[in-house]
């Protein structure tokens, strides 16, 4: 029997990893891996240089709607996400997203909604429709992951004080088990509860904040767009909160009007282009209503191909004014940061809060201010 540790190396390694298994053949289904994997790394130039993965064992005729069909019979569900990402981001195999047979096989992921994004300007209307189906399903698993962080921001906190509720949420288990220890029944090793006892919520009275989510949509900042469109959408109609979105590059789009349909907001935005922060700043800025209570969130990693000087101004300005200003580096799942320091650091000396933040911990932040 193959020792699965050395099989997986010859998988990894392709046909150079021979070595790993003593020159023994893989077994049907294990060529039929290497002949899947070979499919999409044996074309990596890189790799071949280094001598790994120069060939399979399998033939080289697959199709991309082949390919799926394999791997979904032959790979975990891990290893199958992780296929399909490569497939897309690193090789860029456009038909994964613009093949309607392909489109139709395949489970969508944020890899491929990703892509959707990216390439959806080259579908026609019957691809279009079955991409929309794509962002729909993932934007829908977004929304179930991030409603209930956003909620929890801006849900009342618990005093300790009798409440009315008596709701197992509210239950006061400290105070409880002090009142009704007398009825403890050691034979049992219970307690008696005679007298339940409750938390009160309260919610402070909130009045109207402004949340503007400026965004930018140019090609290395498609995490951060998605994860601004369900953030945005999740803020949508919270008591105290009203919200804009605005996309930029070199121009400003105003996406306010479909904030509430995340999906139909993610089907309009079209990325890539150059960027002009400083524009997009200034539009926002002209969006205040009350300065007092205006949070503006610049989201972009701050390389800029406008004005940084008037950038910089217009920051300064709306920090004068009493307004937040709140410069995030990253907005996807794990707030991995990949921005321009320098200027980060003068819009940070100008007042700004900068840094990267999830969207729950921005829900958070919002949800601070808001209940001052």
């Amino acid at each position: 029997m193959t020792d699965p540790t050395l099989l997986r190396w010859r998988l990894l390694l392709g046909e150079p990893g021979g070595a790993c298994l003593g020159g023994q053949e893989l077994d049907e289904r294990a060529a039929a891996r290497d002949a899947a994997v070979d499919w999409l790394y044996g074309r990596d130039e890189d790799l071949r240089r280094r001598g790994v993965r120069q060939g399979g064992t399998g033939g080289s005729t697959l199709t991309t709607f082949d390919w799926l069909d394999d791997i979904a019979r032959l790979f975990p569900k891990e290893t199958i996400e992780r296929l399909h990402r490569d497939a897309i981001e690193r090789y860029e195999i456009h038909d994964v997203v613009t093949d309607p047979a392909v489109l139709a096989r395949i489970e969508p992921n944020p890899a491929l909604l990703k892509a959707v994004l990216r390439t959806k300007h080259l579908m026609n209307p019957q691809v279009l429709r079955l991409a929309r189906r794509i962002v729909e399903q993932v934007v829908r698993q977004l929304m179930e992951k991030l409603a209930p962080e956003v909620r929890s921001a801006f849900s009342g906190t618990k005093v300790r004080r009798p409440g009315r509720m008596r709701l197992a949420r509210n239950f006061d288990m400290a105070r409880t088990l002090r009142a009704n220890l007398g009825r403890y029944r050691p034979e049992t090793g219970k307690v008696v509860i005679e007298t339940p006892f409750f938390f009160s919520r309260t919610r402070r009275h909130l009045e109207q904040w402004q949340v503007i989510l400026l965004v930018d949509q140019s090609g290395s900042m498609t995490d951060s767009v998605i994860h601004s469109a369900v953030t945005a959408a999740c803020l949508w109609g919270l008591p105290g909160v009203r919200t804009h979105l605005v996309a930029f590059d070199t121009d400003v789009v105003d996406l306010t009007a479909d904030v509430d349909d995340p999906v139909e907001l993610l089907m309009k935005v079209q990325l890539g282009g150059g960027t002009d922060i400083a524009r997009a700043a200034a539009y926002g800025a002209d969006l205040v209503d009350q300065p007092h209570r205006a949070i503006v969130v610049l989201i972009s990693d701050f390389y800029e191909g406008g004005d940084p000087h008037r950038l910089v101004r217009v920051v300064r300005d709306l920090v004068a004014q009493g307004s937040k200003v709140l410069g995030l580096a990253a907005l996807d799942e794990e707030a991995n940061p990949a921005y321009d320091r320098e200027l980060a650091q003068r819009l940070a000396d100008a007042g700004a809060y900068v840094g990267a933040m999830t969207p729950g911990e921005l829900a958070s932040f919002v949800a601070e201010h808001v209940g001052r």
